[in-house]
């Protein structure tokens, strides 16, 4: 393939983005086992460096977090392919010599953080700004605070602003939406990939909208899930183990989830994997 060639955009229907969802769990359930262990492993290291207080650690999963999502999403293409899935998946990008162009995918983020940082100081000002550090600051610790100081606060700026997040956050995620994927499965580059990404959400904006809607309701009725077992683990073992075991079931169900999600809307828009062959005797693949 050409790494410089562009792929047809499909112009999908609105409800596709509720089948991207239902693949994801589709391709969950084929193998929850393996799926599940990338999900625990990166979840699992991610959880040592919050609590260990490793800002490194942090900071370096941060950086690979694109790469390490890629192979979340290699993985899932091998489960929908009739094969296994591996720890080592996480790091397929790197072992294809890919990392540049997946560390390539964080300048959608670091440019919403630029931009939305000129905005906050636009729209409310650096006089409020130091207004607000001033009543955040008197307001902590304080079981009864002033009322007249919450009212000092400006709320209508603060929400305008709020929005402007939803926006910048919404536009930038369209750079990186299927680039993933695309860079996992194609030689293009990174920057032609999120051009593409970009142009794809845009043609297929009523899928995109549908999906996340319903990813936030998913989101939701997990995390609820989740926050139940916990409460009931933590009078078995206390509440921070509990918290420690909940935070590590949720990323082994979300991280595949979304895996396999973004999987089967890159398929969909591009048309560019191949058709899997049936999953072996149907069954459930560990």
């Amino acid at each position: 393939m050409n790494p410089h060639s562009q792929p047809p955009i499909h112009k999908l229907p609105a409800s596709n983005g509720a089948q991207w969802l239902l693949d994801g769990f589709a391709l969950l359930r084929k193998a929850p086992l393996a799926l599940g262990l990338l999900g625990l492993i990166w979840g699992g290291v991610s959880a040592l460096a919050s609590v260990t207080g490793q800002l490194w650690l942090s900071l370096v999963l941060a950086v690979l977090g694109p790469l390490l999502f890629g192979g979340v999403v290699y993985a899932a293409r091998e489960v929908d392919l009739g094969r296994s899935a591996h720890p080592t998946h996480l790091i397929q990008g790197l072992r294809e010599g890919k990392l540049s162009r997946f560390l390539a995918m964080l300048l959608p983020q670091l440019a919403a953080l630029l931009v939305l940082a000129a905005l906050l100081v636009a729209m409310i000002g650096s006089d409020q700004l130091q207004h607000m550090a001033e009543v955040m600051e008197k307001l902590q610790g304080n079981p009864n605070p002033d009322p007249a100081l919450v009212e000092s606060l400006p709320i209508g700026a603060l929400f305008a602003w709020l929005v402007m997040v939803l926006v910048v956050s919404l536009v930038a995620g369209f750079f990186t939406f299927i680039a993933i994927p695309d860079v996992m499965f194609t030689e293009r580059g990174g920057m032609s990939a999120m051009g593409l990404s970009l142009r794809a959400c845009l043609r297929n904006i009523g899928a995109v909208l549908v999906f996340m809607v319903l990813f936030v309701i998913v989101l939701f009725a997990l995390t609820i899930g989740v926050q139940i077992l916990v409460a009931i683990l933590g009078f078995a073992i206390g509440q921070m183990p509990a918290l420690f075991i909940g935070q590590l079931l949720l990323m082994s169900l979300l991280l595949p989830l979304i895996g396999g999600t973004i999987y089967s809307a890159w398929r969909h828009m591009l048309g560019s994997a191949p058709t899997p062959p049936p999953m072996p005797n149907g069954g459930i693949e560990a």
